[in-house]
Parts: structure tokens; sequence; C-alpha cells
């Protein structure tokens, strides 16, 4: 069986050629801030991944759907393709968010604190991680408050009057384009907190 032929099987074979590939390579004992920024990593590549797919092909595809009026319209997207890109967008958030709070935790930080609350209070040397921390829980809350109870609406999932929905596109479309916005100096600040870069 070719575990390439699933989405369940690649992801699994990904994880498995990743643990083969960290003891055949480990030169130190386990280190649990490493598998969580890891992960961090991971879960976010699919988050963002998502969100830029969602603001530069799926929006404007389905834009260019609906104006051609001798085409297929938006229906595949919006019934087979949105639910599922959503599902894996909103759980990616969460996954994301959760496994940077566990990495921000164990970051080495003066006796008597935590990583994630010296993160979150801008504390000395926090306060590049606590910017990015803080950027990425307003995301987050966008993905949840604004963004997928407005896609319910726009794909069906809820009734919702023909006012409604199109209010929930703007409303969508506007939570979207903050994320994508906030997403740039989010990942320049995760990624500059590792790699020197201070206040």
């Amino acid at each position: 069986m070719n575990p390439l032929k699933s989405v369940t099987g690649t992801i699994v074979t990904g994880f498995i050629l990743a643990i083969i590939i960290y003891f055949a390579a480990a030169t130190s004992s386990f280190n649990l801030l490493a598998l969580e920024v890891w992960l961090h990593v991971l879960a976010g590549v699919v988050w963002i991944g998502l969100l830029y797919y969602f603001n530069f092909v799926q929006v404007p595809g389905v834009g260019a759907a609906l104006a051609d009026s001798d085409g297929p319209g938006p229906a595949a997207i919006n019934k087979y393709v949105a639910p599922r890109a959503l599902l894996w967008f909103r759980w990616a958030a969460v996954a994301t968010w959760l496994t940077g709070i566990g990495a921000l935790k164990n970051l080495p930080v003066p006796e008597g604190m935590n990583g994630a609350v010296a993160a979150f209070t801008f504390a000395e040397n926090f306060e590049v991680i606590g910017l990015g921390a803080w950027l990425g829980t307003i995301m987050l809350f966008n993905v949840w408050v604004f963004i997928w109870p407005n896609q319910k609406k726009i794909l069906g999932i809820v009734d919702a009057t023909a006012e409604q929905i199109a209010s929930a596109k703007v409303t969508a479309l506007m939570a979207s384009r903050t994320n994508t916005v906030l997403s740039v100096p989010m990942l320049m600040t995760m990624v500059g907190y590792g790699h020197g870069l201070t206040f």
C-alpha cells in the first residue's frame, strides 16, 4: 500500500521520517523546547499557508468564477474545497497558538518567571517574541470570532438571509485580510526572536 495515496498516510509518513532523522542525527538528550518549537512551526505553516491560499488564490478564484457567466461558478469550491480548507485552517490556528504557548513556557527566563507570562507582558528580552505572541493571539481571535462564524453563513452551513450573507462576506474578508497583514510582522518577530532581533 502506498502511503502517499491518502492524506493520513502522507502525514504519518512525514512524521515517521522526521523521527528517523531525529534519532539518526540527535547528539544530545531529548529537548522539549525544540519539539514544541518544531510542532509550532509545523502547525503555523499549515495555518498561514491556508490563510495565504484563501487570500491569494480562493477569494480571487471565486470572484472570477462569479464573473464568468459561461463558467461552472463557485459551487465546487464553496461546497467541497472551502469547508475542508476552513477545517484545517481553524484547527491549525488553535494548534499553532497552543504549541506556541508551550514553547514560550519553556523558554529560559529569570527565576520565578514563566516564559509565556514574560512574553505577553513584554518583559525585558521578551519584547520581540511578546509582540509576535500578541499578533498571533489577535489572529487566532479573528479566525474563531469573525472568520469562521461568517464563513458558516457564506457556505450555507448555518441559515442566513441574503443580507446576512452579504454582510458576512465583508466581515470575513476584512478579518482574513487583517490576518494577512498581521502575519507579516508576526512571522518577522517569531523568526527574529531566535535570530537576534531586539527592540
